[in-house]
């Protein structure tokens, strides 16, 4: 699927569980024509991240949320996502850069995602992977790479808002890490 930046949205709920998160997703595809990136069940939990146009995501984005009122843990509406965001989601993007990393944990996916839009429009870093909770007790986190001073801004401003949804569990800048350590960070 080809994103445009000027058009693309993301969108992202979180539900306390499966039943109503897959009936949401039923009503949301239905509703408009969305591309659905992932949706699946994790640790009691429903997840569904999907993209497209901007009138398509907020319908679907509505619905879902009239779905799954009082069951809803977490949600992002975020217009304009950074392309980087979009490649990392459940993956692992290779990289040549070893400047500092960064890894920022938090209490949802929504938020690991929300972080690392933040953190890569703030600019100079790289995205690298976040993570959509697969055994990791329904928790997630963003892992970033760049220049050390590009790496602790784009933190900086990304744990601010995180902490300002009490989302956030930890986070950990290593400026010139090991290069025995980038295989398993890139795992």
């Amino acid at each position: 699927m080809r994103i445009d930046k000027e058009t693309t949205v993301l969108g992202v709920i979180e539900f306390s569980g499966p039943a109503i998160g897959f009936a949401a997703l039923d009503e949301m595809v239905k509703i408009a024509p969305i591309h659905v990136i992932d949706a699946r069940t994790f640790f009691g939990k429903y997840l569904i991240v999907f993209t497209g146009d901007v009138a398509s995501v907020e319908y679907s984005f509505q619905k879902g949320l009239e779905i799954g009122e009082g069951c809803i843990v977490d949600r992002l509406l975020l217009p304009g996502v950074h392309s980087e965001v979009i490649e990392a989601l459940g993956k692992i993007r290779d990289c040549d850069e070893w400047d500092s990393v960064a890894i920022i944990e938090t209490q949802s996916v929504t938020s690991a995602i929300e972080a690392a839009d933040i953190a890569a429009k703030t600019g100079g870093v790289s995205i690298i992977e976040i993570k959509l909770s697969d055994g990791f007790a329904g928790k997630s986190f963003m892992k970033m790479i760049g220049p050390v001073e590009d790496v602790q801004a784009a933190s900086d401003a990304a744990v601010s808002a995180v902490k300002a949804k009490h989302q956030l569990v930890s986070t950990i800048i290593i400026p010139q890490p090991h290069k025995e350590i980038k295989a398993f960070f890139l795992k």
